[in-house]
């Protein structure tokens, strides 16, 4: 697929995108790239690859190549879509053997139209794609963690800790993502070939501030992610306090009961109590009078 950057992208070949100064736009598989990129005439210091888990911008000869690695927004931590792509002042190619730079291209052919086409300001668009719904998904992560700590304030019993750390790995698998980003916005604005207009360079600084925006916002909720997990941790061992408190009372409240069974259990033969009628009531009585006893200081001091 290959397009002109006009007032809007339009559909072209591969002629088309050499015949003017207009600059273009390429989608490529690997095949294609492998059996086209001598027609580029771009100055590439190495093979251009898919194949990368990471982000990043590597300034060649006469080009600009690197990769994309984009975690998907509804399974940040899970498989990435990865595309490559090489640039210079002509024209950016993306190779590509899935349909992800395809739907985001597309998107921008139906809902831009430029008043100055440039392609800083198309690759400007193509990474404000990438994170356009990134500012609503951010904002849920931290109602969600709101929600965890309202639960865990009022009382809620259910264990948090695996819903977040799965909050904290996605933010994670973000924060690295949008320093990515940052690193290749930045990469863009050193236009170290000259390949782009110094006035829209601006582009990429804004695109990059952005982003910044972005990752200092997933700091702040892996920030505030530690502060729940720790309320939490914090409300566990209140309640294993209280359980440790009232297992210390029952303890105290039987503890002379147990020197008094403890005391008769031993069932010496001149033990005279043992004989008398009214040794087992009375044993009992001052049982309930003992245990009737420490209610009432426990009471008075306040214990329970």
């Amino acid at each position: 697929m290959y397009y002109l950057i006009k007032e809007t992208l339009v559909s072209a070949s591969l002629k088309e995108c050499f015949k003017d100064e207009t600059p273009y736009v390429a989608i490529l598989n690997t095949e294609k790239w492998n059996e086209e990129k001598d027609r580029y005439s771009m100055g590439i210091d190495m093979d251009v690859s898919i194949e990368m888990d990471t982000t990043k911008a590597v300034v060649n000869y006469d080009s600009l190549t690197g990769s994309f690695s984009i975690p998907q927004r509804d399974d940040i931590t899970g498989a990435r879509n990865e595309f490559a792509f090489a640039l210079d002042e002509k024209g950016i190619v993306f190779i590509d053997d899935g349909k992800y730079v395809e739907t985001r291209v597309n998107e921008i052919k139906g809902n831009k139209k430029w008043r100055l086409p440039s392609l800083e300001r198309f690759i400007f668009d193509f990474m404000e794609n990438i994170v356009k719904d990134d500012l609503r998904m951010l904002d849920n992560f931290e109602k969600s963690l709101e929600k965890i700590e309202a639960d865990i304030l009022s009382g809620e019993t259910r264990d948090v800790i695996e819903e977040l750390n799965t909050i904290r790995g996605d933010l994670l698998e973000l924060g690295t993502h949008y320093e990515q980003l940052i690193d290749f916005g930045q990469e863009l604005q050193e236009n170290e070939n000259q390949f782009f207009a110094t006035e829209n360079l601006r582009y990429f600084r804004l695109i990059t501030d952005r982003i910044e925006r972005y990752r200092d916002k997933v700091l702040s909720l892996r920030e505030y992610s530690m502060q729940v997990r720790d309320l939490y941790q914090t409300q566990i061992d209140v309640k294993q306090n209280k359980i440790m408190a009232v297992l210390t009372i029952i303890t105290t409240i039987f503890f002379p009961l147990s020197i008094v069974t403890g005391w008769y259990g031993m069932n010496f033969e001149h033990m005279p109590e043992l004989a008398y009628a009214w040794a087992y009531p009375a044993v009992a009585g001052l049982c309930l009078l003992i245990v009737s006893i420490e209610l009432i200081i426990f009471k008075k001091k306040k214990i329970i």
